[in-house]
């Protein structure tokens, strides 16, 4: 018997459905498949992918222009999620008043990437509430990728993750 892991199942899923749709998939994922194995895998299926990821995930940004010398760099800066002295200036930031969860400022970050899939660029999203009661104290903030073609806008894209933890 062939060994089948999660992320193998999911690609061979996507690859299933992306034949007979008509429209491009929208693939909503837990942070088991927030790493370079399913990036890389789905690379060339027409899929986009919102993907909850660890707290304690490590990306990495775009390198600088390449200077004409040496080997080109594969990896620029390190952004750590749970360092916020890594962190740069996001790239655009909203604030919205959700009906159930309140108050919330979410924050995008662009062309990031896993270490072992530098050529696959991502958005970095953080969602966080900004006055949680007390009952939701324990609510930690929620990182989200994007891979795809057309992000939906940021005031939006958690909306379609949180639908799905439902």
């Amino acid at each position: 018997t062939i060994y089948e892991t999660p992320i193998s199942k999911a690609v061979w899923q996507l690859k299933q459905v992306s034949k007979y749709s008509r429209k491009r998939i929208l693939a909503l994922l837990d942070s088991e498949y927030g790493n370079a194995s399913y990036v890389n895998q789905t690379k060339n299926i027409e899929v986009d992918s919102l993907i909850r990821v660890r707290s304690n995930l490590c990306l990495w940004s775009d390198t600088e222009q390449y200077s004409g010398r040496g080997r080109p760099k594969k990896h620029g800066d390190q952004f750590k999620l749970n360092d916020t002295q890594t962190w740069w200036d996001e790239s655009e930031t909203v604030s919205v008043n959700d009906p159930k969860l309140g108050e919330i400022k979410i924050r995008k970050w662009d062309k990031l990437h896993f270490y072992k899939s530098p050529d696959l660029a991502m958005n970095l999203v953080l969602v966080e509430r900004l006055h949680p009661s007390k009952k939701d104290s324990a609510l930690k903030p929620l990182w989200l990728v994007w891979i795809g073609d057309k992000m939906p806008p940021l005031s939006t894209i958690y909306q379609q993750y949180l639908e799905l933890a439902e």
